[in-house]
């Protein structure tokens, strides 16, 4: 435990006790929509106590911060998406003991449409899996190129159709990892983590929320979970 969560008080709410009640909230309000999705909310707001708030907003931008790594990482245990950009918020609630917290939570808004999106994240960039077929590799003709000796010029593919996507090897010289494990074909999930040579990628589905068209204006599309 760091920083926020190191603090205790002698009496009202803990931090420990507000990850506590998020990650419960996320438990309960997830909902299946496919056999390998599960979205649960991105908007949180937790109510406190009077003198509980005042606590925990002395600590600064510390605990929101911990408090979004906690979220992120039961979400990428438990294999949840999300349904828009996380965001989580304190206030004050003077119909709560002191001790107590309550947390609402909500998914992106319906005045878009959210559709969703294959990505491969590596080195801080992120690239879209627009196409049935996504070679990776070393080569300059490779949809996403790597800088790593260890890599053939096309190493490993991702094949998405939409819904289901799979990882095969392209035959490459030092094989291709998938969480740790070599593999020469293997389905892809949220959140795993392919390797080539001493190279991450992670693989990730993302909610894109496209907002609805003005007259006259150009539809904007931008991926829906924070970096």
């Amino acid at each position: 435990m760091n920083s926020a969560f190191a603090k205790t008080f002698r009496s009202g709410i803990q931090p420990v006790e507000i990850a506590s009640a998020l990650r419960r909230e996320m438990d309960t309000k997830a909902a299946v929509v496919s056999r390998d999705r599960i979205i649960v909310p991105s908007t949180f707001l937790v109510h406190l106590s009077g003198e509980d708030a005042t606590a925990m907003h002395g600590l600064g931008s510390a605990l929101i911060d911990e408090l979004h790594v906690l979220v992120k990482e039961h979400a990428r245990a438990q294999g949840y998406s999300f349904s828009g950009p996380v965001n989580i918020a304190l206030e004050a609630d003077d119909k709560l003991a002191t001790g107590t917290v309550r947390v609402e939570s909500a998914s992106t808004p319906s005045s878009g449409r959210v559709t969703w999106q294959a990505v491969v994240t590596t080195g801080g960039a992120r690239y879209p899996v627009t196409k049935a077929r996504t070679v990776i590799g070393r080569g300059s003709d490779a949809d996403i190129t790597i800088g790593d000796a260890g890599s053939s010029r096309k190493h490993a593919e991702v094949l998405w159709d939409g819904d289901h996507a799979m990882l095969r090897d392209l035959g490459s010289t030092n094989g291709t990892k998938l969480n740790g494990q070599r593999v020469r074909e293997a389905q892809l999930t949220s959140g795993m983590v392919i390797t080539i040579g001493r190279t991450d990628l992670t693989f990730e589905v993302v909610p894109v929320s496209e907002p609805v068209r003005g007259r006259g204006d150009d539809a904007t599309r931008a991926f829906g979970v924070n970096p």
